[in-house]
């Protein structure tokens, strides 16, 4: 079976498959601030439902860019369990200059506690807070050959290499040009604009392991033009706003791409990927037990 595109009007890119050639499943890009934002307490509301959720804050963010971090990217991931399609990871970032004035968009919060409907709604608005985004992703055949946690840590870097060349980050030179004598004022914001270019990047993950610096100078990643400094957090997709927006971000990516591929092609249809989004469901497993696997299932994984 084929692997169908992604309708391009779903994503607002370019077609994307489930391939190692196409890497990165949402273009990065420098966005203007204009999402609704508001400043939340640490906790909402304790009882039940929605009130009751984690507010996530910036406090690791601007500790960060406390130790001198220019730009502060969160990464999370999404269908690291799942017994089809592929793992994604996303990335969002912020400059360490905005942290102190920077809102928080309206109803972030861990893509887990939101609904449907909420991430959908959030979408757009994060786009517009972060400086720039990006989804990584590895295919169910890279995650049979690689294994998961790779395959995360490859589909991460994917993510970030994206980014940073969105924003036109440049790697170090080897051998730096003396700067050219100017007036105090100028030679400071020849200087700034340097930094920009190579900025010091630090990154939060979700979770106890950093899977983004194991996979670095691997065969299989890209190179980055500015490696990151990777503080490992858990909970970091209820607490760091950064790592919140990743996750909704690469969820609703995600699940936009098992929607389309499931109603592409009726061959996919009795899987039910647009309801499970290839999560073993007692729906999904029966598929399998009665059709067999897919090319988009993972071969390695328990499937019956």
């Amino acid at each position: 079976m084929g692997v169908e595109p992604m309708n391009p009007g779903v994503m607002g890119e370019a077609p994307v498959t489930i391939a190692a050639t196409n890497e990165v499943a949402t273009n990065a890009a420098v966005r203007l601030r204009g999402a609704r934002l508001e400043q939340p307490p640490r906790r909402a509301a304790s009882g039940r439902g929605p009130a009751a959720r984690i507010c996530p804050t910036l406090d690791l963010e601007d500790d960060l860019a406390g130790q001198g971090f220019d730009l502060i990217v969160g990464f999370d991931e999404v269908g690291r369990g799942a017994l089809a399609g592929p793992v994604m990871v996303g990335a969002a970032a912020i400059w360490a200059a905005d942290v102190p004035a920077c809102g928080i968009p309206l109803h972030l919060a861990d893509s887990k506690m939101l609904t449907a409907h909420m991430r959908e709604s959030l979408f757009e608005p994060l786009h517009a807070w972060c400086a720039a985004d990006a989804v990584g992703q590895a295919s169910n055949t890279e995650i049979d050959e690689w294994g998961i946690s790779h395959a995360l840590g490859v589909a991460a870097l994917r993510a970030l290499n994206h980014l940073e060349r969105q924003l036109g980050l440049q790697p170090p030179s080897r051998k730096p040009s003396a700067m050219p004598q100017m007036p105090d004022g100028e030679n400071e914001q020849a200087a700034h604009r340097e930094r920009i270019r190579q900025p010091h990047i630090g990154a939060i993950l979700d979770g106890p392991n950093d899977y983004i610096s194991k996979a670095l100078d691997t065969f299989d990643a890209p190179a980055l033009p500015c490696p990151a400094h990777v503080v490992t957090r858990i909970k970091a997709d209820q607490l760091c706003a950064t790592v919140a927006a990743a996750s909704v971000l690469a969820k609703v990516t995600r699940d936009r791409l098992m929607i389309s591929i499931a109603q592409g092609n009726p061959l996919y249809q009795p899987y039910q990927w647009a309801a499970n989004k290839g999560y073993g469901t007692a729906v999904h497993r029966a598929a399998i037990a009665e059709y067999g696997a897919t090319d988009l299932h993972r071969r390695t994984w328990h499937l019956a």
